[in-house]
């Protein structure tokens, strides 16, 4: 999968596109990022990519002409979607990853600045995605962590496939305990499940951990999850 995030900071991305996993799966091809910076499509001495809104007000607004001459410099793949970070868009959540690492051959970042673009850069985008519902100081902390959940669910990223299947929100529910050697630690003990051999015990004990957890850490998950349980005549 192709990336190609829209920054007037590129070196934002530099450390965290070198490390972890995300490092080894774009050093594997299994994707690539591209950086493009709207002040190299400039025409002016001074580079400027924002001004005065109109109207007055506080802040300043991302100019249009650059933006829009950074997206059409990128080649465009058949399945390409062009999203705008931004608080005013869809949540990020797994499926949104899953959707996308499924979906699309190229992704393209427009990250914001200042009080965000002209809004005829709108005709570029078509999706908003949002982080949450808070205001950061531009887009590259969400382009960031889009591209770092939608590469981790791409073929060869994970080692064990199968892991991906088993972790918070892939079935709606937040993810069980997990514990390691030692069995026993200041007194604090794994459970004795764990350690029984039993794997049906495990698998039920584990079910029963993360409807335990996502009751008491996020309802409303299990709320969405029983009444789609209920919708469908079967029982959580």
């Amino acid at each position: 999968m192709r990336f190609d995030v829209v920054t007037l900071f590129p070196d934002f991305f530099t450390s965290a596109l070198q490390s972890g996993l995300l490092g080894k799966a774009l050093a594997g091809n299994i994707a690539s990022v591209g950086l493009v910076n709207p002040r190299d499509f400039t025409t002016d001495k001074h580079r400027r990519v924002d001004d005065e809104p109109y109207g007055g007000g506080v802040g300043m607004v991302l100019k249009p002409e650059p933006i829009f001459a950074a997206v059409e410099s990128l080649p465009a793949e058949p399945r390409r979607e062009v999203i705008l970070l931004t608080p005013q868009g869809e949540r990020m959540d797994q499926g949104l990853f899953r959707e996308l690492a499924a979906g699309y051959d190229q992704l393209v970042l427009l990250c914001g600045h200042y009080e965000g673009f002209d809004e005829r850069v709108m005709h570029l985008v078509t999706r908003e995605v949002s982080l949450g519902d808070f205001v950061l100081t531009g887009g590259e902390i969400p382009a960031l962590a889009l591209i770092n959940g939608v590469v981790r669910l791409l073929p060869g990223t994970v080692g064990k496939a199968e892991s991906l299947t088993a972790e918070s929100f892939e079935a709606g529910l937040l993810d069980y305990p997990h514990y390691t050697r030692p069995p026993v630690f200041r007194d604090l003990k794994v459970p004795d499940v764990l350690l029984s051999g039993n794997h049906a015990a495990i698998a039920q004990w584990r079910k029963d951990q993360q409807i335990q957890r996502t009751r008491q850490r996020r309802p409303d998950l299990l709320k969405d999850i029983e009444t789609t349980h209920q919708e469908e005549g079967d029982c959580l």
